[in-house]
């Protein structure tokens, strides 16, 4: 496997500057036998940092810190946070917080709703300049009167709308997917339809509308399906997806809150749907979803935990050792997914013309412990599996943000 990738940080003589002689001459070496890459940091287009409103669960310090350490530039915030960004006025305290504890770059996101409570819409144009995009991501957004609206009001200012999929009324209560575990187990299940349908909807109205769209955390096979139908005719469409859904499917479950998440860990079926999709372009990129809590509330099985994992820290190892090194897709394929699309989604300055850069060891096999974790939360599904790549270096704004032995 090639390690001279497409998109790979070339400035080895910016290297030079964050590192002794000693560790640039192991670093060059390194790249040359296979062992270290130099690479685009990271953008994370969908994490939660919990602050203001949830400090107890991870704040913009503990969550850029752990962003730091998974390779990661930029990350956009979602706005389920108390008080919702839905004004000036509550944007201003996120920010306040960012611009204080932020190790890397975060951009929020502005609410489509005031409250996210898909009744009216929020002040879209006092917080456009400050804002990555409009979401209300942790519920749908099912008027579509009120979708139509925000989607014309949003592409009047330049911005996408980012959009949470989901129907409470077809979710009817479930909490993992319905599927072969949910059955054995007797779990009530959450149906594909509940995700598939809305996205079908809104693409439909971003067609109508010309609005830029982008899809949350697709996990379904139908959701690939409407999404590659769509963008064949042209709509302003893309998507993401995380590493959960890629890696794992509902029969590898525990009955534990480490394997609930929202949407859930679907059938193999769509996993294998999942990475389709990678491969022909439907999925444009890969974004963790990292929604920490606190331990009690993760411990509380499948049917009563809260729904979210941590993911900043795995994602690029899991990934790695899973799709890259089994040959599902290339490395130069899923640093595109990671570093280079978000940015060219978002408007982010491209990652050809970055000087943020990140460096991993890709030789070392360990294993992924959560009490390692700079980020507050400790649930994952990947507890005590085995990965290659260990991030050794993450330069940010000039700035080292992260750093581990080089050797």
């Amino acid at each position: 496997m090639t390690r001279l990738l497409n998109n790979s940080f070339k400035d080895m003589d910016r290297v030079r500057r964050f590192v002794t002689e000693d560790e640039f001459r192991k670093l060059e070496a390194g790249i040359f036998a296979g062992k270290y890459i130099v690479v685009p940091s990271f953008v994370d287009v969908h994490v939660h940092f919990r602050e203001p409103g949830f400090f107890y669960k991870e704040s913009i310090m503990t969550g850029t810190k752990a962003a730091a350490h998974g390779g990661y530039a930029t990350v956009m915030t979602m706005p389920n946070l108390d008080p919702v960004p839905d004004s000036v006025e509550h944007l201003d305290m996120e920010i306040d917080l960012i611009d204080e504890f932020a190790e890397i770059n975060v951009i929020p996101y502005g609410a489509i709703t005031i409250g996210e409570k898909g009744k009216e819409i929020a002040d879209l144009e006092g917080m456009a300049p400050d804002v990555c995009a409009f979401s209300d991501d942790g519920v749908g957004l099912n008027d579509p009167e009120l979708m139509k609206e925000a989607m014309m009001r949003a592409k009047a200012l330049g911005k996408l709308i980012v959009a949470h999929c989901e129907d409470m009324d077809l979710r009817a209560g479930g909490y993992i997917h319905d599927g072969e575990y949910a059955r054995i187990h007797g779990h009530k299940g959450i149906c594909s339809e509940s995700e598939w349908k809305p996205i079908e909807r809104d693409l439909k109205l971003a067609e109508e509308t010309g609005a830029g769209y982008h899809v949350c955390h697709i996990s379904a096979r139908e959701s690939v399906e409407v999404i590659r139908e769509a963008k064949a005719r042209g709509v302003d469409a893309t998507c993401e997806t995380a590493p959960h859904y890629l890696v794992l499917n509902d029969m590898d479950l525990q009955e534990d809150g480490r394997f609930k998440m929202n949407p859930p860990i679907r059938s193999e079926e769509d996993r294998q749907a999942l990475i389709e999709g990678i491969k022909d372009g439907t999925i444009d990129v890969i974004a963790t979803d990292h929604a920490p809590h606190a331990a009690e509330e993760k411990a509380k099985g499948l049917k009563e935990s809260a729904m979210g994992i941590v993911g900043l820290e795995t994602a690029f190892p899991v990934l790695y050792t899973e799709l890259v090194m089994k040959d599902v897709i290339s490395l130069d394929k899923l640093i595109e997914l990671m570093a280079v699309n978000p940015r060219k989604r978002f408007g982010l300055e491209p990652a050809e013309c970055t000087k943020d850069f990140a460096v991993w060891e890709l030789d070392t096999e360990y294993e992924i412990d959560p009490e390692t974790f700079l980020t507050k939360g400790r649930a994952t599904p990947f507890r005590g599996r085995r990965v290659y790549g260990r991030c050794v270096l993450n330069v940010v704004n000039d700035r080292t943000v992260w750093k581990d032995e080089i050797k």
